[in-house]
């Protein structure tokens, strides 16, 4: 009975944890008013048309990304895809031609158990009506973007990382790629790298979160 589930498993919150009233869906009233959007119209990484993101990389936001990444956080992929499909609707309203995302390592995943990229992209997919693609596959297991200082060191490590796996060409196409944090854009920027060789006109990033910018 839905009314058992409701009872012990309560929606929460998907910043802070508490459970949400009636009326509330993904946020809390609180973390709604006081976690501040990402301003979009801000330079873009090389290879990227545009960046979408619902909140900048910090705090509250940070915190519950953290969860989702690495400590088997893999519920919260149906709140953030929500949002960011939300996100996306109110931005971009005449929507692309392919959704895809950039995946991670195999060793990566054997290790954690799931793409959190991916889960999150099928959400927005759902969302949005149209089904992720798969255009990327990573075939080197790099460190961790996390673990490096500057950009240029990014760009280096993320080089070279990514292979086309997609049928056909993009010729003309207009490709949505979805990741979950952008910090200095170096991954993303990447793999929007590999799409354009592919052929694809347009490359938009989304993400649920971006580093603000200094």
């Amino acid at each position: 009975m839905a009314w058992i589930t409701d009872l012990l498993f309560p929606d929460k919150c998907v910043l802070c944890g508490r459970i949400l009233k009636t009326g509330e869906q993904d946020l809390c009233q609180t973390c709604r008013e006081e976690t501040e959007p990402y301003h979009s119209g801000k330079s873009n990484p090389h290879f990227l048309d545009s960046v979408a993101a619902v909140w900048y990389y910090e705090g509250k936001v940070r915190k519950s990304l953290l969860r989702f990444k690495f400590y088997n956080g893999r519920s919260l992929a149906v709140n953030f895809g929500r949002l960011l499909a939300m996100k996306l609707i109110e931005e971009a309203p005449r929507g692309f031609d392919l959704i895809t995302w950039v995946p991670i390592s195999s060793l990566r995943r054997l290790r954690r158990g799931y793409d959190q990229v991916e889960l999150l992209a099928g959400e927005v997919g759902r969302e949005l009506g149209q089904s992720p693609v798969p255009l990327l596959k990573k075939t080197r297991h790099n460190r961790s973007q996390s673990r490096l200082s500057g950009a240029a060191a990014r760009r280096a490590n993320v080089r070279g990382v990514y292979r086309y796996v997609g049928t056909g060409s993009l010729e003309g196409k207009k490709i949505l790629l979805l990741d979950d944090i952008l910090t200095t854009g170096a991954t993303a920027g990447e793999a929007a790298r590999i799409l354009r060789m592919a052929g694809a006109e347009e490359v938009h990033c989304a993400v649920i979160a971006a580093a603000r910018k200094e």
